[in-house]
């Protein structure tokens, strides 16, 4: 069995040829805004889990997904050239929704910040100058005793 290292590595490389390929050599329109989110490999190579997600969001996700079920006889052959493994797993989609998570995370944080007032910087936070002088009155006090 392969080590952890390894197949991070293997997960790595499946995802870069796999998004190269989706862009470059894939001709289906149901793809187009598809982005590979993550991969993971198990342990006996069997099976890639590949999580997806697109630029629209989850309006989309029955028809990315059906499209690279579709191609994934396609998808494995190419990559089995491209990645030399004794056995190339086979490749199993999902949806990712972290993107759109993310997004809306993003968003309830900026209506947050504008409903709270700014805090001003300008104004800076140093005790007067005659406090300061009876700090120094004191501390000579005390260095005289």
């Amino acid at each position: 069995m392969p080590s952890k290292l390894r197949l991070d590595r293997i997960a790595d490389r499946i995802r870069e040829d796999l998004s190269e390929m989706i862009v470059m050599r894939v001709n289906d329109p149901r793809l187009s805004g598809v982005f590979i989110t993550g991969v993971k490999v198990d342990r006996e190579l069997s099976y890639a889990e590949i999580f997806v997600s697109a630029i629209e969001g989850q309006e989309r996700a029955k028809e990315v997904l059906a499209a690279l079920e579709h191609a994934s006889g396609f998808l494995r052959h190419a990559l089995a050239q491209m990645i030399e493994l004794r056995v190339f797993p086979r490749l199993r989609f999902h949806w990712d929704p972290t993107p759109e998570r993310a997004d809306r995370i993003e968003r309830v944080l900026a209506s947050l910040r504008s409903e709270t007032p700014a805090v001003s910087t300008d104004e800076e936070v140093t005790p007067p100058a005659e406090e300061m002088d009876e700090e120094i009155d004191s501390e000579e006090d005390l260095a005289g005793e």
